[in-house]
């Protein structure tokens, strides 16, 4: 397929004006729907042959989310779409100003494989509500994933509209050299560079959502019951494959081996064992294989079993861990879960700002003083205090990172701007107007302009 070709006839299509009709849109978004309820089963037999995810987890944590955002942008369009007045000041008067969002044109989303359909489709959606064209570059590393998505899009939608484009680095390297009007990548820091540059070329705006090691403090003034059952299910949703789960713990020590206790307690009673149809395996062996080198066997407290035929790694807690550990220097992104203490929780928050800054933070703690700290002295994307990954599920909160993290966000609102362009228009009246910007100018006209302005 000549990704050139598609893309020029995009471009035709946007030109035409057609995606611009607010009725265009919801057509098409409600087809999207349709669409996705008729083939779930093909999604869940999909997505299960890629790393075994139930089909209780892939509709909660994908085809829901993607359905609700449909939804939502469904609710909320026009008045999404609706030019915004705003205040006019003096110098413009008489005069009104308003903010008119359009689309940015022909655009380019390229997904992530660990949550395919949701980290796909949702920044789709966005795009498609915004008024835009747009090509879907899924990842190949979740390739049933990805066939099925082609498979249920190109069968259903024209190219000039809406297109799944499949393949692996080959292809992806040659979309990158055309010229969009946006990008969105949803993974690794090392490729949104990639990405970043090639967009460049073509002064293309991008939207990355990348990642991190995020931290979860857990305080002396902690409800502990509730942040190890909170940090265990957050942590180990999707064998930990999420990059908004917790990737670390930061425990005040007076309280660790009673924390430590606790999650040991949660992750028996929620049963990660092989056989659990609730509990995802790793993506490849390659993946599995960088997370096993992680596990210090010296340093476990829990877990650490593995099994390479299946893809298997047991929830792994490391215990005594130090920031010089290997699993301390990059984004784990699987279910092994270091454990680090700290003595003042100031100084927690100061080993924080020295790494990168993170996509997601967590605080567990009862203290407003403490709370009042995390918040403003670390920088983070996102988090939540008392509870893990639930504020992306949130569509009034803008989802996506800063510095290393990413840049842009999206949800709601956010995703319809993400995809927009804020037109500013300002519509001034042809009568009452006096002459002090006109020349000739004199001191009695600088010092009305002063006054004014």
């Amino acid at each position: 397929m000549n990704f050139q070709d598609i893309l020029t006839e995009q471009r035709e299509l946007f030109n035409s004006q057609k995606t611009k009709s607010l009725k265009f849109r919801k057509i098409y978004l409600e087809k999207l729907k349709e669409v996705i309820i008729k083939n779930e089963d093909l999604l869940y037999k999909a997505i299960y042959e890629d790393f075994g995810k139930s089909k209780f987890d892939t509709f909660t944590t994908e085809i829901s989310f993607v359905i609700k955002d449909i939804d939502y942008y469904l609710k909320n369009l026009n008045s999404l779409a609706k030019p915004k007045k705003v205040r006019t000041n003096i110098a413009n008067q008489l005069g009104s100003s308003k903010i008119h969002p359009e689309p940015l044109g022909c655009t380019l989303v390229i997904g992530a494989w660990n949550y395919p359909y949701q980290l796909s489709l949702s920044p789709v959606v966005a795009a498609l509500a915004a008024g835009n064209t747009c090509i879907l570059k899924p990842s190949e590393v979740a390739e049933n994933s990805m066939k099925a998505m082609a498979k249920i899009i190109n069968e259903n939608f024209p190219k000039e509209y809406l297109y799944v484009a499949e393949g692996g680095v080959e292809e992806i390297t040659e979309i990158l050299k055309l010229k969009f009007d946006k990008i969105f990548f949803t993974g690794s820091p090392k490729v949104g560079q990639i990405v970043y540059e090639a967009a460049a070329k073509h002064l293309t705006p991008v939207t990355l959502e990348l990642g991190g090691k995020s931290p979860a403090i857990v305080t002396s003034s902690a409800n502990f019951e509730i942040a190890a059952k909170r940090i265990v299910w957050g942590k180990f949703l999707n064998a930990g494959q999420t990059c908004v789960a917790p990737d670390y713990i930061l425990v005040d020590e007076n309280v660790k081996d009673s924390f430590l206790d606790s999650l040991k307690s949660y992750i028996q009673k929620f049963n990660y064992q092989p056989d659990s149809e609730h509990y995802t395996r790793i993506i490849n062996e390659r993946n599995y294989n960088r997370l096993v080198k992680l596990i210090d066997p010296d340093k476990i407290f829990f877990g650490g079993k593995t099994d390479s035929f299946t893809r298997y790694i047991e929830p792994t807690i490391l215990n005594n861990v130090t920031w010089n550990d290997a699993v301390m220097q990059e984004e784990i992104f699987g279910p092994i879960l270091p454990v680090l203490t700290f003595k003042n929780f100031n100084e927690a928050l100061l080993q924080i700002e020295k790494g990168e800054k993170p996509l997601s933070a967590y605080l567990f703690s009862d203290s407003s003083e403490e709370k009042e700290h995390f918040i403003s002295k670390i920088s983070f994307g996102g988090g939540c205090i008392n509870d893990v990954v639930m504020h992306l599920s949130n569509d009034y909160l803008p989802f996506g990172g800063v510095g290393n993290s990413g840049i842009g966000n999206y949800h709601g609102k956010f995703g319809f701007e993400a995809f927009s362009h804020q037109k500013a228009i300002l519509d001034r009246a042809t009568w009452g107007e006096p002459d002090l910007k006109y020349p000739p100018y004199t001191d009695k006209k600088l010092n009305w302009i002063k006054k004014l302005l």
